[in-house]
């Protein structure tokens, strides 16, 4: 019998922290037609004509903050180490192989070195703890845009989240430990936002989302795709892990792009809103990502903690993400070996 394959997909970084580079990576995410669900024509004239000139300087100057000389990206640092943990505890009945939906290493290159390891089946874990369609969405779909002209086809499985994986809530509540959160005023768990639109659309119902009192607070047939329900299932298991009480947490969302209304409340907002009711100290969680990025060393570190100090807080500590963690690369293996389905 040949090997086994398994694709780590996550999200995507630029080739470098230039402009140009930046520009060409929000050009091919943002034309994702499940990132911006909108008319292809208004699509176009949004991404090219507007956010992109006017974003990817802004975005460049922010890599550049972050970016190391040696490692480039947090993001493709931690997902390299990710591959090579992963690829080590599985050994050699296994291959391990990254892609980035956007940018480089591509999934098509990815798929093409599985290919030609003969593998007989490939498993596809897209590194988005919580499904949403504009992220696990569209690693489902490239990926089965690429294999359409294959013309023999091993067997293929997606892992379609874990927003409740037992051991990927222990690496939280690990490194979340390591602070003391009851040293903290409040803790936030601050999750990447989407537009309400991609989650009204997820609500095959259309009787659930944004109709029901606390429609995300408990997963159920309605909302079991939620990306939202999803975040807040595993926020709360974290907290009860690290038995925070239910006071003294929030669930928020950041990075929203436009004026259409996201996924709320909004992160600025909910820090804004524990300064001025006098807290000094925050402990944030950003849980959507497993490997610390831009929206997590710089967005959350530095722009919430500039805009918390500027309205009198002292302190806005960032939990680091799962990275290279024993304990998420075991949550990794397990999701592997249970998930295996033999060609």
């Amino acid at each position: 019998m040949g090997k086994k394959g398994v694709l780590l997909v996550n999200l995507g970084t630029p080739n470098s922290a230039s402009t140009a580079d930046v520009r060409t990576y929000l050009n091919e995410f943002l034309m994702d037609p499940r990132v911006i669900d909108v008319n292809p024509v208004l699509r176009t004239l949004l991404v090219r004509g507007l956010i992109v000139p006017f974003r990817a300087p802004k975005s460049a100057r922010l890599y550049q903050k972050i970016w190391s000389d040696t490692t480039g990206s947090p993001l493709m640092h931690y997902s390299i180490l990710q591959q090579e943990a992963l690829q080590q505890r599985l050994g050699d009945e296994y291959i391990v192989e990254l892609a980035m939906r956007y940018q480089n290493p591509t999934i098509q290159s990815a798929l093409n070195r599985l290919k030609d390891a003969l593998v007989d089946d490939i498993q596809v874990i897209a590194l988005f703890p919580q499904y949403a369609s504009a992220s696990t969405g569209s690693v489902y779909d490239k990926v089965m845009e690429l294999l359409i002209d294959w013309p023999t086809k091993p067997t293929i499985s997606f892992v379609n989240s874990f927003h409740d994986n037992e051991l990927m809530i222990a690496t939280f509540a690990e490194n979340g430990a390591k602070y003391d959160p009851e040293k903290f005023d409040h803790v936030l768990f601050s999750f990447h936002g989407l537009p309400q639109r991609q989650l009204i659309k997820a609500d095959h119902t259309q009787k659930h989302c944004l109709k029901v009192n606390n429609c995300c607070e408990t997963i159920t047939d309605a909302n079991k795709f939620c990306y939202s329900a999803q975040s807040h299932n595993t926020a709360k298991l974290i907290a009860e892990k690290l038995n925070i009480p239910k006071e003294k947490y929030s669930i928020c969302f950041q990075s929203r792009l436009g004026n259409d209304p996201w996924v709320q409340p909004y992160t600025s907002e909910v820090v804004a809103n524990l300064a001025k009711e006098g807290k000094k100290s925050l402990l944030v969680f950003c849980p959507a990502f497993v490997a610390d990025c831009l929206e997590t060393v710089y967005e959350v570190t530095t722009e919430y903690g500039d805009e918390f100090k500027a309205l009198g807080g002292d302190r806005v500590q960032l939990v680091e993400s799962l990275n290279d963690s024993p304990t998420w690369i075991s949550a990794l293996e397990k999701m592997v070996r249970d998930n295996h389905i033999s060609a």
